[in-house]
């Protein structure tokens, strides 16, 4: 069983910047995938940017130059380092660990990331 823990979420101003971390317990994290997801009121959850086991990222196109996805191994913790952040950034974001050959697919709380002047 893996919990995952997200944090660093709140208030920001157009334009401003946030850090969010997510930490995982057990011991398959360096052999997961990680991804941070986000869902808008009344829209439906989308990736936002996923890192590999081997460190290979990928973001979605409106995030993309702006948003950074990073891993530390050693500390169990993905990290989503978000500047110039827009209103339309506003959302809960989910961190997700997937480890299909552990069949693990795991799922954190949300912390909610409102971005309003």
């Amino acid at each position: 069983q893996v919990q995952l823990v997200e944090s660093g979420g709140g208030l920001v101003q157009p334009g401003g910047s946030l850090r969010l971390s997510c930490a995982a317990s057990g011991s398959i994290f360096r052999f997961s995938a990680m991804a941070w997801y986000r869902q808008a009121p009344g829209k439906q959850r989308e990736l936002v940017a996923r890192i590999g086991s081997v460190g290979t990222t990928t973001y979605a196109d409106p995030v993309k130059g702006r948003f950074t996805i990073s891993r530390d191994n050693a500390k169990n913790t993905v990290y989503l380092q978000m500047n110039s952040l827009k209103p339309e950034g506003t959302a809960v974001y989910f961190c997700n660990l997937d480890a299909p050959g552990f069949g693990a697919d795991y799922w954190g709380q949300g912390t909610q990331v409102t971005v309003s002047s």
